[in-house]
């Protein structure tokens, strides 16, 4: 068995106590600080035939709660350990949804950053971890709090979530952020999948187009060494539309869904910098990772697809982080996996 340490390069720690009380909708988290109760609910409508799949929905949702409601961003760390051989490094991508219109959250971004920091300084994990620092560029002081990031707790890269009310190619990102990133060579990383958070008012076609593939093209064609990862390769609801087929006849197909967006922007060799990774997407083995097998085919793409979970968002799906990983190595074989888990995120992390 081929052995080497690979890299995460898309997990979570934040607690619920990191997002908004009225986030997706008010009152979410009095019922949230409640998983067993959607437990329950979920229990009594999976017994109703009708009501089978929400219950079952919701049940996968208080999984991921459960997680959410542990006390501390080590707290959750520590549930996602078991399932990675020693060594595997995570790059952790903190979130901050109140500057996207909702209430702040108890603990701020900024206290968010420095508890990373703190857990970076354990020795026990000291090794492991690789945060991001977030930015919202409409937040007063988000600049300057990335910059804290880097200069005075070490951080990796730049996390955006454009979904959340901004364009890729904002002012303060273009001005101030991307430069940063170029001269303190740092990669970045942002959403790009039609589901997760929204900005208050932005959930549709409105808020999906701001995270949109070909939204990043002014940011790659201004900062051509910028080294940008649009996660999640599209997204699941996208993945699903391309395995079920996309009209040759129709160029715009192509076009607009975000596989095949991404897919052509990386292997038509303009965007020599820009990468993918596979989080979440890959949890849907079956339908998702066969199809990942033959685009994986092509060498200029195979070159810039990374490895990332999403967890703990992943709590929502039937497999585990193990069992996927694994199945991943096993069905890719161990030099693709090695390529995406490893040296793919080592050139996408340092250049």
């Amino acid at each position: 068995m081929t052995s080497y340490k690979f890299t995460n390069c898309h997990i979570h720690l934040f607690t619920l106590d990191h997002l908004p009380p009225d986030f997706p909708i008010p009152y979410a988290q009095e019922l949230a600080r409640r998983p067993w109760l959607l437990k329950q609910i979920a229990k009594v409508m999976k017994g109703i035939s009708p009501l089978h799949a929400y219950g079952d929905m919701l049940e996968r949702l208080a999984r991921t709660i459960e997680v959410g409601n542990l006390r501390s961003q080590e707290d959750v760390l520590r549930t996602i350990l078991p399932h990675y051989s020693e060594g595997t490094r995570f790059v952790v991508l903190p979130m901050d949804i109140a500057p996207g219109g909702y209430s702040r959250p108890k603990i701020s971004l900024q206290e968010q950053h420095t508890e990373l920091y703190h857990l970076t300084q354990k020795p026990i994990f000291k090794d492991l971890l690789l945060p991001f620092g977030k930015v919202h560029p409409s937040w007063p002081g988000a600049f300057d709090e990335f910059r804290r990031c880097i200069e005075e707790l070490g951080f990796h890269g730049l996390k955006i979530y454009p979904k959340l009310g901004y364009a890729p190619d904002h002012p303060v990102l273009m001005e101030q952020v991307y430069p940063y990133c170029i001269e303190h060579n740092l990669p970045v990383m942002t959403h790009c999948s039609r589901g997760g958070a929204f900005g208050k008012g932005l959930h549709g076609p409105e808020g999906q187009e701001l995270g949109a593939p070909h939204r990043y093209i002014p940011v790659l064609e201004a900062f051509p060494e910028l080294r940008v990862c649009l996660a999640h390769f599209g997204g699941d609801a996208e993945w699903k539309a391309y395995t079920e087929g996309i009209n040759p006849l129709d160029p715009r197909e192509r076009e607009k869904n975000w596989v095949t967006s991404i897919y052509d922007m990386i292997t038509s060799g303009t965007y020599e910098n820009l990468y993918t990774d596979i989080s979440y997407a890959v949890f849907n083995f079956a339908d998702n990772v066969p199809a990942l097998g033959v685009l994986l085919e092509n060498d200029k793409l195979r070159e810039r697809v990374l490895f990332g979970s999403d967890y703990y968002m992943t709590k929502q799906e039937d497999l585990s982080e193990r069992q996927v990983s694994m199945r991943l190595r096993h069905t890719l074989g161990a030099e693709v996996f090695e390529q995406i888990s490893t040296s793919n995120t080592q050139r996408w992390l340092t250049g």
